[in-house]
Order: structure tokens, then C-alpha cells, then sequence
């Protein structure tokens, strides 16, 4: 049903989240992430109370791992679930339940960890995890070239219809929260060209919301 990875940048102290699901509209429901904080995917059988609840007890201190245990002991239904996080320490932490549905897996690296269920092939999130390792350059190309890796790999067992791309910086808003909530072709495809569009132009963004006075241009008729 859903395939993900969660990544944080040591040099920047960005986190972030790429996903991608045959369900609509999967970043909405299933991604979170918070400046200086962590970042968390929730997926399977989904909970969307479960990502901000994780990001909440690692803001007062928890690990990932402690933040995990302790959903997993006091979520509801938590064997219908999946949860990956990373922290700002980069230790990550995957729980999956019992009851996660067709072939799953999941696979941990510094700073990162990856998932998915209803998957083609059971080595996926290691590709994810090994790719993200390995790439350079910003944390969202990192993030969404893991989850090219992923899909090459074999992805879902089925087609997948929605992706997204989630970041948090310094700010308390996203740097950059892309979706694709639903495409009868590719969604990664149409993300990574999102992403090609918005990453030129994110960082007047941020100065735009501080200080409209030191803004670029804004591209519009009449701009000057």
C-alpha cells in the first residue's frame, strides 16, 4: 500500500519525508515533520494522530526509539500499524505491527530509515536506505531520489497514484510540502518535476514570509 523514508541532514539540521502510495492523497495523512524536532511517517493501516503525537514526546526529549515505545504501548490498534522516525541525535526507529498487511519490510542508516508494506519486493526499503546514503547534495533530492530507488526496485505490488515531499528547516512552517494526491500515471515522476520547479525558487519563499523588503521579484505581470 505505501512505501516511505524519513532523512535528516546533520550539516543543515533539515528533516524530512518522501512517500508513495497506490491510496490518494498519502502525504496528507501519513507525513509529519518539525523544525528542530524530527520527522515521522505513519502508514499501513494509518493513524494521522500518531505522527504529531511522536513528534510532540520527541520535542520534550524522547529518542525516536523511546517515542515509538511508546505509541506502540499506548496507541490504539498499533498492530495495524507502521512508524518510522528520525530524530535530531539521526538515530531512527521503525515499529510495525503484527498485523501490517502483504509482504513488508524496513530498513534503518544514520540519520535515515525506510518501510513499506504491500511491497513487489521485500528488499526495497534497504535500496531506499542505501541510496540515501550514498547520494549528496540538499536533503529533498536525497529524500526523492530514495524513493526513485525504491519504486526501480519494484515499489508496490500494484501502481502507485500519489507521492509527496515533506521538509521542515529552521522555520516553523514547511520549507517545501509537495503532493501528488492522485495520477493515473507516475506520481513520483510528477514530484520529481515538482521539485525541479519549486527547489529553484524555495529559499525566496522563506525570505519573502521574514522580510518582504529584501524578496526577489515575484515574477509576476508587473513586477519590477
Amino acid at each position: 500500500m505505501t512505501f516511505s523514508i524519513v532523512g535528516h541532514c546533520p550539516q543543515t539540521g533539515m528533516f524530512g519525508v518522501a512517500i508513495s502510495s497506490s491510496s490518494p492523497a498519502v502525504a496528507a495523512r501519513c507525513s509529519f515533520a518539525r523544525a528542530g524536532v524530527g520527522a515521522v511517517a505513519t502508514q499501513n493501516v494509518t493513524d494521522p494522530r500518531l505522527g504529531p503525537h511522536a513528534l510532540d514526546l520527541m520535542a520534550r526529549g524522547a529518542s525516536a526509539r523511546e517515542a515509538l515505545s511508546i505509541l506502540e504501548r499506548g496507541g490504539a490498534h498499533m498492530a495495524y500499524r507502521q512508524v518510522l522516525a528520525v530524530g535530531r541525535s539521526g538515530e531512527s526507529a521503525i515499529y510495525s505491527g503484527s498485523h501490517v498487511l502483504g509482504m513488508w519490510s524496513e530498513a534503518q542508516g544514520p540519520d535515515t530509515a525506510a518501510a513499506g508494506n504491500l511491497l513487489a519486493d521485500a528488499g526495497v526499503p534497504e535500496v531506499m536506505v542505501q541510496h540515501f546514503a550514498h547520494a549528496t547534495g540538499h536533503l529533498g533530492e536525497r529524500l526523492l531520489g530514495a524513493l526513485r530507488a525504491g519504486l526501480d526496485a519494484g515499489g508496490e505490488a500494484g501502481p502507485v497514484h500519489s507521492a509527496g515531499l515533506l521538509l521542515v528547516d529552521a522555520q516553523s512552517w514547511p520549507l517545501a510540502e509537495l503532493r501528488i494526491d492522485w495520477s493515473d500515471a507516475c506520481p513520483i515522476a510528477a514530484l520529481e518535476r515538482a521539485w525541479e520547479v519549486y527547489h529553484p525558487q524555495m529559499d525566496a519563499y522563506v525570505t519573502r514570509a521574514l522580510d518582504p523588503r529584501q524578496a526577489p521579484s515575484y515574477g509576476v505581470p508587473g513586477d519590477e
